[in-house]
């Protein structure tokens, strides 16, 4: 009798101890949760709240609900068709970008993963561009495209005038992004390459395999956890795109996306409850593409590795 109740009594002091373990771990990270509630989800709520109210300039604070159900403000943002324009300015913007950074990153990574003199040279040299600050690139690039004494011009011998016509002013914004960001998306490219073991490639040397059959079948396969967190960061960075357009177009010629034209409405127009509205679709558009990224892409990635 005595052993059984010890038996008995063993797992009921370890569960009774995991309890309070586990009570004692929501304790400490509570304050943290609610600090990051605070900053993260208090400024959606609110702006969801402004986005259902319509505002008087003239007299400040003055405000009425939006329409029924608050919704006139998604109505009107939803009828008006420079909202369409930017979205489809933003979806041009980010797949052609994220697809070259993508390209062009991992290159990047390729190069800087492999063992030879002068790796780490490499490596800084690489990574500067996206240390400098978006203002910064994006005046440089502005320098680079001016018309007609650019240096884009001087090389060609023309006089484009690249960030007043469409569709060149776009692919300008496209160039200055992809020369920023594609150091990142080679980073995180780079991580991926480090911790695969050196083993499995020489052992597919011994088999015989090819470069490409290694990057085909090795590289590739081990290599797509990295690049959908690459891709994911770089997809929602490239839907908010707001400083390049900005400072090179300020929206002009085709270059308006969703960002731009929610901050034209809210700070410069002043028309808080629609310009708040296009914050918030903004916002739905990208949580809509991240979570289509990770139900879809990262399959697709491992089928194209496998096949």
């Amino acid at each position: 009798m005595a052993e059984a109740t010890v038996q008995t009594g063993a797992p009921q002091k370890r569960r009774s101890r995991g309890l309070s373990q586990k009570g004692l771990a929501f304790w400490m990270v509570s304050p943290s949760m609610a600090l990051i509630a605070l900053v993260a989800a208090y400024p959606i709520i609110y702006a969801i709240w402004l986005s259902l109210h319509e505002y008087s300039v003239r007299q400040a604070g003055l405000a009425r609900w939006a329409g029924p159900f608050g919704l006139r403000n998604y109505s009107n943002a939803l009828q008006n068709s420079e909202f369409w324009d930017a979205m489809v300015t933003t979806l041009i913007f980010t797949v052609s970008s994220v697809f070259l950074e993508l390209l062009i990153g991992l290159a990047m990574a390729l190069a800087m993963h492999a063992a030879f003199k002068g790796q780490g040279i490499l490596r800084t040299v690489v990574l500067v561009p996206w240390a400098i600050l978006t203002v910064v690139t994006a005046t440089m690039w502005r320098t680079i495209f001016e018309s007609p004494q650019g240096f884009v011009n001087q090389i060609i011998g023309g006089d484009t005038v690249w960030l007043g016509s469409e569709p060149q002013a776009l692919i300008v914004i496209i160039i200055a992004d992809v020369w920023k960001t594609a150091p990142f998306m080679a980073l995180l490219i780079l991580a991926g390459l480090q911790v695969i073991p050196s083993d499995i490639y020489e052992a597919a040397k011994v088999d015989g395999a090819t470069a490409w059959q290694r990057f085909r079948k090795i590289t590739l396969p081990l290599l797509t956890p990295a690049i959908l967190v690459a891709l994911i960061f770089r997809t929602l960075d490239a839907l908010r795109i707001f400083d390049l357009p900005y400072v090179l177009t300020k929206g002009a010629n085709g270059t308006t996306t969703l960002s731009l034209i929610a901050q034209e409405t809210f700070a410069t127009n002043r028309i808080y409850g629609l310009g708040a509205a296009y914050s918030i679709l903004t916002f739905i558009t990208v949580m809509i593409v991240s979570f289509t990224y990770i139900w879809t892409v990262g399959g697709n990635i491992r089928g194209l590795a496998e096949e």
